[in-house]
């Protein structure tokens, strides 16, 4: 009895330890647990890693050695497998953005309601030379106060906001658009997500990407049928039908997006920029957690006329108030 009990617990670890490494085989990517076990990557090899050490305590039991050295082996082959995926997106800190290459520089924030100040982003987005600003749970009192700022310095920035609730920071997307992208306009017929907002703008001269500040909610236990469709949302604004630049708090990883990818892409046909220039991996939420350990949930995707040049989490900004860090990239129009 004991020597069967013994295997079905096996059998029960190994399972579980296979849909942590990779649900997406079983289309349980946005299960619930699975969906907030699989953001985390890092942390959960490291539990795994903990757990191997603790069972081998017990391998001087002879009656349990065979099953405590054959979970042993499961916990690290786990570890070596969910690690090596996380490493595949790349671990790259270190890569520099030319704001004088004429290309295009991407800049997406959570604000945490405001939290850093119009002071602090308006030199972010001046030292960065970002031409376009994702800025999810930011009220048009700081976007405006963003640009008024810029346009001092010689940088003029049109100001996009949507909220579902003025009065609360968090129910607020903003999306600043340099003056040199030329005008843009809000198109509110494509919808949004649902609980938290999300801007579309297009150039009214046709002329452009469009662009897209976007806020999926978050995986919670209360929120899981809102936040998968905030994902099916986003995903379907990268049909391929027009070129788009999209940036902003998805509250998801690549894993999250596997029954979307279309024709190459990680988000419909939209390729993750981070992940293409080899830093998809370096944590931007939260800012207690080590960029190794920490979840990459602020993205900026883009259709495939746009090609990845670099992308960089910003490391030094982690004490201003918010809990996710700043991410920049920067794109070059192909053709």
């Amino acid at each position: 009895m004991l020597a069967i009990l013994g295997w079905l617990a096996a059998l029960l670890i190994g399972a579980c330890l296979a849909v942590a490494a990779w649900p997406q085989a079983l289309g349980l990517e946005q299960a619930p647990i699975v969906a907030q076990v699989v953001s985390m990557r890092v942390g959960v090899v490291g539990i795994a890693l903990v757990l191997a050490v603790v069972a081998l305590c017990f391998v001087g039991w002879r009656r349990v050695r065979p099953l405590v050295l054959g979970v042993v082996s499961m916990l690290l082959v786990f570890a070596l497998v969910s690690g090596g995926i996380h490493a595949s997106r790349g671990l790259d800190d270190s890569q520099s953005i030319d704001r004088d290459s004429g290309d295009l520089i991407v800049l997406t924030w959570n604000t945490l309601g405001d939290e850093p100040g119009a002071d602090e982003i308006a030199r972010v987005i001046d030292e960065t030379g970002a031409d376009a600003v994702m800025l999810p749970e930011t009220t048009l009192e700081l976007g405006v106060g963003v640009a008024e700022r810029l346009r001092e310095r010689g940088n003029p920035f049109w100001v996009h906001t949507t909220g579902y609730s003025p009065e609360y920071g968090a129910l607020n997307t903003t999306l600043l658009i340099s003056v040199e992208l030329g005008e843009y306009t809000t198109d509110p017929s494509v919808g949004g997500t649902r609980t938290l907002p999300t801007i579309v703008a297009r150039p009214d001269d046709g002329d452009g990407p469009v662009l897209v500040s976007t806020h999926p909610v978050a995986p919670v236990p209360q929120q899981m049928r809102n936040w998968r469709a905030d994902l099916e949302f986003v995903a379907g604004l990268c049909d391929g039908t027009d070129s788009v630049i999209m940036g902003g708090d998805f509250n998801s990883t690549l894993d999250h997006w596997w029954s979307f990818r279309e024709d190459g892409g990680d988000l419909g046909v939209c390729r993750d920029a981070a992940s293409a220039v080899g830093a998809g991996a370096v944590g931007s939420w939260p800012t207690w957690a080590p960029p190794w350990l920490g979840a990459q949930i602020d993205h900026v995707v883009a259709t495939p006329d746009w090609e990845p040049v670099a992308a960089r989490v910003l490391t030094g900004l982690d004490g201003v108030g918010t809990d996710h860090r700043p991410v920049v990239v920067q794109l070059r129009e192909r053709g």
